[in-house]
């Protein structure tokens, strides 16, 4: 058997931006934007990066008090499917804390209210092509909201099915590749992961979330040249 590989630096990643020197905004879209970056790297020179500059989101595993985990199901036309999802949304007004914009997506999407919060997990979607950074919350003590109450949807949320899915089930789901969702496979294999720790390993609803980008791309200091 080989030697353990012990790694100089810690396992945990750090943020640590590279000077950038130059920016422009390629196109300026509805929601993000596609910006392209001079970015100097010192001694490995200089690079060009194209990427989607994007608000950030939040996701929401709402798990009812028989363990099943909420999923909807709702059609993306990027990847021209009908996936299901947990309830979700972008960080998109401004000012709102994470765990409000939370809150809110539960309340809009899936006609729910939660009285339990907690952070499941953070990550980044796709690092090699945009800055969404995205937290998974958990939400239980679950209430339904009152018809009269309820949000009226639009667009693609216009009709959505929801399930109920037993957790175990939902990670079944994920290892047998039915389910392409980053934020259901992220959420719920974190919440099998939590639930296994008897939820010790849940962090608070108000962690700082650093990752989180608090201002477009664009208005960021540029380095001096």
């Amino acid at each position: 058997m080989p030697d353990t590989y012990v790694p100089m630096t810690p396992v945990a990643d750090v943020q640590e931006a590279r000077p950038v020197t130059q920016r422009e905004v390629l196109v300026e879209g509805r929601v993000f934007d596609l910006v392209r970056d001079i970015v100097d790297l010192g001694s490995a020179g200089v690079v060009t990066r194209d990427y989607v500059d994007h608000p950030g989101a939040v996701a929401i595993i709402a798990l009812n008090d028989r363990d099943e985990v909420l999923l909807l199901r709702q059609y993306r036309h990027p990847v021209r499917s009908f996936l299901w999802e947990p309830p979700a949304g972008l960080l998109d007004v401004a000012g709102e804390d994470a765990a409000q914009a939370a809150a809110r997506e539960l309340y809009e999407e899936a006609d729910l209210r939660a009285t339990s919060w907690a952070v499941l997990a953070d990550y980044f979607t796709t690092p090699g092509g945009n800055n969404e950074a995205l937290r998974v919350f958990l939400a239980r003590n679950l209430t339904e909201v009152p018809h009269a109450e309820q949000h009226e949807r639009v667009d693609e949320e216009v009709g959505m099915e929801r399930a109920w899915v037993p957790l175990d089930e939902a990670v079944s789901l994920v290892l047998a590749g039915d389910l392409h969702n980053p934020s259901a496979v992220v959420g719920i294999l974190a919440a099998q992961a939590a639930r296994a720790t008897g939820w010790a390993s849940l962090r608070p609803v108000d962690t700082p979330w650093p990752q989180r980008r608090s201002r477009p791309a664009s208005l960021e200091p540029l380095a001096h040249q």
